[in-house]
C-alpha cells in the first residue's frame, strides 16, 4: 500500500525524488547544505539519533543527555516509532541490517 499523508504536494513529490536520485554521502550532505539551514540540519539528524536511542531502549534521561533532545521531542520521536507512518523504522532497520553486513 502506498503512503499518502495531506502535506503531500508538487513541491515534497519534487523533494522525494530529489532524495531518491542522490547515489552517496557526499551527495547528502552537499543537497542539506544548500537545503536546509544548520539549525534544520541539526534538528533533522537529532530525531534521527533520538529514534535510535529509543529503539535501543534507552530512557528519556540518557537520550536527553545524549543527545540534547527535550523530552518533548523524545516523546514525538517515541510516537512516530509507536504509531507513525513507519518511516523511522524503515530506516532504523536498514540501517541496522547495513550494520551487520558491513
Amino acid at each position: 500500500m502506498k503512503f499518502t499523508a495531506s502535506w503531500m504536494d508538487e513541491n515534497t513529490e519534487l523533494l522525494v525524488k530529489a532524495l531518491l536520485c542522490l547515489e552517496n554521502e557526499d551527495e547528502a550532505y552537499r543537497l542539506l547544505d544548500d537545503l536546509c539551514t544548520i539549525a534544520e540540519i541539526k534538528a533533522l539528524s537529532q530525531r534521527m539519533r533520538v529514534a535510535q536511542l529509543l529503539d535501543k531502549d534507552t530512557t528519556y534521561s540518557v537520550i536527553a543527555r545524549e543527545s540534547g533532545a527535550s523530552t518533548a521531542t523524545i516523546s514525538r520521536v517515541k510516537r512516530c516509532l509507536n504509531y507513525g507512518a513507519r518511516g523511522y523504522r524503515i530506516v532504523l532497520d536498514k540501517l541496522q541490517k547495513e550494520s551487520d553486513h558491513g
